[in-house]
């Protein structure tokens, strides 16, 4: 079988910017990009990934995401428009991976269901948000996900339930096993419409007061070490403002790495490596990146 069988011409593009398709904007080409409709064309891709042996990677909003300048030789897999479904059925809401967080939060909100509030400001697709445990504002998948329907690296269907899916501080055993959701269902909770678009319209204020919104991130760069915060350990040992190039601490919320408009994907690395170093120089605490790095650095 060959990739033209399973997928239409259209959607099969060679030497891709991968700066079109991260919240970085920053990244080289990809050898290979395959805009994925349905999860039938998913699961043949990856029963011929798998028999070829070749490298892939699953994205959607690419939002956690920073690529090396020199690109990545192996494939992307996007699940993004035609994979992003939305239904609700009485309090429960069921998402294709390709949906954005925020569209189903604000689903969530028009039809009266609380619970998603947390994600209305996330901008990630669901997909990575179940693999990675996303969360904010003390909410978190985990909290709300009932179950997970996906594909193993060999393309098998996977069934997972909540307890299932193995949900730790931003990890799943999606993410350990590289298993790639492509349905999400959610139980929430019946609620008043108007309170729920305060509570949206309050996270939206605090996130616009709090967070470098106007700058190209990946929103946390690091993940929380347990007993601390990343932003005031960044803060306190000096680096606020800090910049490699057009890579920047951002002076609005020091756990944000931003693009100041023309950053490399090199000098956001360097800038992250700097900060870790500072930071396990002066507090003994190593910072791990939430960012994921693809390419060669």
């Amino acid at each position: 079988m060959d990739l033209r069988d399973i997928l239409p011409v259209e959607q099969i593009h060679e030497d891709e910017p991968m700066y079109k398709h991260t919240t970085f904007r920053v990244g080289g080409k990809a050898a290979l990009f395959l805009d994925i409709k349905t999860s039938e064309e998913l699961q043949h891709i990856l029963e011929l990934f798998s028999e070829e042996k070749r490298p892939y990677f699953v994205i959607g909003n690419g939002s956690n995401l920073l690529v090396s300048d020199k690109g990545y030789d192996g494939v992307i897999l996007h699940l993004g428009a035609g994979f992003d479904q939305i239904t609700v059925d009485g309090s429960r809401i069921t998402a294709q991976a390709g949906a954005m967080l925020s569209k189903v939060a604000y689903t969530a909100m028009e039809h009266g269901l609380k619970g998603l509030e947390f994600a209305s400001g996330i901008p990630g697709s669901v997909g990575g948000g179940v693999m990675m445990n996303a969360g904010a504002y003390g909410g978190e998948m985990s909290q709300v996900v009932t179950y997970i329907k996906g594909l193993d690296a060999k393309g098998n269907p996977v069934y997972l339930g909540n307890e299932q899916a193995q949900f730790t501080y931003r990890s799943s055993i999606l993410k350990k096993n590289h298993m790639i959701a492509t349905e999400i269902g959610f139980e929430l909770v019946p609620g008043d419409k108007e309170e729920i678009r305060k509570t949206v319209s309050e996270l939206s204020e605090k996130r616009r007061e709090k967070q470098p919104l106007e700058f190209p991130s990946a929103g946390s760069t690091f993940k929380r070490p347990e007993g601390y915060y990343a932003g005031k350990l960044i803060m306190d040992a000096g680096l606020r403002g800090y910049r490699v190039g057009d890579a920047q601490v951002s002076e609005k919320h020091c756990g944000f790495v931003i693009n100041r408009g023309n950053a490399t994907a090199s000098e956001i690395h360097q800038l992250m490596l700097y900060v870790q170093k500072k930071v396990a120089e002066k507090f003994q605490v190593n910072l791990e990146p939430e960012v994921i790095r693809l390419g060669d650095f």
